[in-house]
């Protein structure tokens, strides 16, 4: 996701508390107006605004909320619709509590372990985390400068599954079904890109093919820069848009001055070892969420603790619901 680095407009009270772990911050928020004043000083600038219609020019307190001035809507409102809060039966300090462990950990959190912190149902905690994830997208401006990219794949090991599932996987790729079982694996791949000393983006894919690896690195560097991989065939075409090199794995080599890609590969293995150490296993369905929260904490990482809570609070907006979530599609 795009970080936003505008500290200077956290307010001047959020400047000066400053958590340093979960027990100050169930602390600090310990009742629900505490939490609603800050979601609206973060989410409203001071002003609030509709969520219905967008109005902010005059708008009445009620008792409970607010309610909209504008003819054409006059509907009543929290700060908390059309948030990842709205309609959530948990305590907002319990989401704050959520938000700050799931930004801070280096690796994340599982919703066994949330679940036991927070005293909630396992069930609870997973649909709480997702919610989490869902809002942490990968926004921004266009990498520039030198941008390593790469592709990885995300899975169990073949000599793990079980018979019959390993059976199904031999006979499509005894198919040589060329997408998602690639190569040989029932693995997920993942695109992703990393500007030198700066952002990663990735994304859940389908397939590595030319067009799909192409489509994916112009839609996200700008044209101009320098671009770094391996000798995977669907770069090749990207020498028109991009000062392009490559370094050859399959020759031994892994650098050769700057060209490497050994910045996106040590991404990878932070991704994996969320994956693989903290939840061990997830779905393709929601690997996005899963890369999503990964690079928000790699792009947040000159942050603090405290001031990465607060620009995740300010990207609350936006809501998934569970039959969603749970949708078989």
């Amino acid at each position: 996701m795009g970080v936003k680095l505008y500290l200077h407009s956290l307010n001047r009270n959020a400047m000066r508390t400053k958590f340093t772990n979960v027990i100050q911050i169930l602390d600090y928020y310990k009742d629900e107006a505490k939490c609603i004043e800050l979601l609206e000083a973060r989410l409203w600038k001071g002003k609030p605004v509709c969520p219905h219609c967008n109005y902010s020019d005059k708008i009445y307190r009620t008792n409970r909320g607010y309610r909209c001035a504008s003819k054409e809507c006059g509907k009543k409102f929290s700060v908390k619709v059309g948030t990842i809060y709205e309609n959530s039966k948990i305590p907002l300090r319990y989401w704050f509590a959520a938000i700050y462990l799931v930004s801070a950990h280096k690796k994340g959190i599982s919703s066994h372990q949330i679940a036991r912190d927070l005293g909630v149902t396992q069930k609870t905690g997973w649909f709480l985390l997702h919610r989490i994830r869902e809002m942490l997208n990968q926004n921004g401006p266009e990498l520039s400068g030198m941008v390593e990219a790469d592709e990885t794949y995300v899975g169990g090991s073949e000599r793990n599954k079980h018979q019959s599932a390993y059976a199904k996987g031999q006979k499509i790729r005894n198919r040589k079904k060329y997408g998602t079982l690639q190569a040989g694996h029932d693995k997920a791949p993942v695109l992703g890109m990393v500007e030198r000393g700066g952002r990663v983006v990735t994304k859940v894919t389908d397939n590595t093919k030319g067009k799909t690896l192409q489509l994916f690195i112009r839609d996200n560097v700008a044209k101009g820069s320098t671009l770094y991989t391996d000798e995977h065939p669907g770069y090749i075409k990207l020498g028109t848009d991009y000062e392009h090199d490559t370094v050859q794995h399959n020759m031994g080599e892994y650098g050769r001055g700057p060209v490497h890609i050994n910045s996106i590969e040590g991404y990878w293995s932070l991704l994996k070892r969320q994956i693989y150490g903290i939840h061990h296993f997830v779905s393709a369905k929601h690997l996005q969420r899963y890369c999503n929260e990964s690079a928000y904490r790699f792009n947040s990482r000159k942050l603090t603790d405290t001031d990465r809570f607060h620009v995740v609070i300010e990207q609350s907006k936006g809501r998934l619901k569970y039959e969603d979530l749970i949708a078989k599609n």
